[in-house]
């Protein structure tokens, strides 16, 4: 076991709500942080996103090379498989056309979906598998043709092939507001979150309570009880992770064959959630930086 860096992880954590959970000691919930209070959980969406596709695709519904126009209207041509939106290699850019201001995806809703999808030939910037470039657009396509599909809702597909067979509740579009933790701004009033419940929605919509996200973690990635983990999880040498981040929020999942660590904060500073934690990880264990 190494020594702790203290001195680093504590100025991580001044002031921003921060929950830690990980096999290798108690959580530690610091500056009102909750365990059981729903929160968003960004990207990290895209993982359970990627159980569905693989569940599906188990089940024969569905293949992981099936062309994106046999579900969706975007024109022929553009060699896009399901498998090239699962894994980043589309050829398509990070973010939908017109994203941007306080609320970026409000606006992105099925109808601004169904525009990008008939003139996706000209959104592509590289042949289709020949190089890897993170993609929110490309997730966003992917769920809606899982959609298409399936003729089922996102929500319900998700619940179907995810949640309810391993038995993890606390997972939302829309949790009670009640329930909701959310970013404080000035006067220690709290902020409004990212509109996610559009089209946006399978790339990055998802609320969780940290109790919950741990437990999608060591199902998926520790226990494996749906199988091997899904193309959406990143890998650097033997750490899957993924990371995630809205406007006031951010979290990182990682494992590794020691342990596993989840970190949550208030804050949409996603990189310093990530150093949080691997320098957590690096506590216990050796792990390589994350890469994109």
């Amino acid at each position: 076991m190494r020594a702790a860096p203290d001195a680093r992880l504590k100025a991580n954590m001044i002031r921003v709500p921060t929950c830690i959970l990980s096999s290798f000691e108690p959580p530690r919930v610091h500056n009102g942080h909750s365990l059981d209070l729903f929160v968003q959980i960004g990207s990290l969406t895209k993982t359970l996103t990627a159980t569905v596709l693989t569940a599906l695709a188990g089940r024969g519904v569905l293949s992981l090379d099936d062309p994106l126009e046999s579900f969706l209207p975007a024109p022929g041509g553009t060699g896009i498989t399901l498998r090239h939106l699962a894994e980043h290699t589309s050829g398509l850019p990070r973010l939908p056309p017109g994203i941007g201001g306080r609320d970026p995806y409000a606006a992105f809703d099925t109808q601004a979906l169904d525009a990008v999808v008939r003139q996706l030939n000209t959104l592509v910037t590289a042949p289709a598998g020949s190089t890897e470039e993170y993609s929110n657009l490309g997730y966003a396509l992917l769920g809606a043709a899982l959609v298409a599909a399936t003729r089922t809702p996102y929500e319900e597909l998700l619940h179907r092939h995810v949640l309810d067979p391993l038995g993890v509740t606390d997972v939302a579009v829309g949790p009670p507001p009640g329930r909701r933790l959310c970013r404080r701004g000035l006067f220690g009033r709290p902020e409004r979150p990212w509109t996610m419940t559009g089209a946006i929605l399978p790339a990055g919509g998802l609320w969780a309570t940290p109790e919950a996200t741990a437990r999608l973690v060591t199902s998926l990635l520790v226990d494996r009880r749906l199988g091997e983990p899904a193309p959406a999880w990143q890998k650097a040498g033997r750490l899957l992770w993924h990371n995630g981040a809205t406007g006031g929020a951010s979290v990182f999942a990682g494992a590794a064959p020691q342990g596993w660590v989840l970190v949550h904060r208030l804050s949409g500073r996603s990189a310093a959630t990530d150093r949080l934690a691997l320098e957590t990880f690096r506590r216990f264990v050796d792990v390589p930086s994350q890469q994109r």
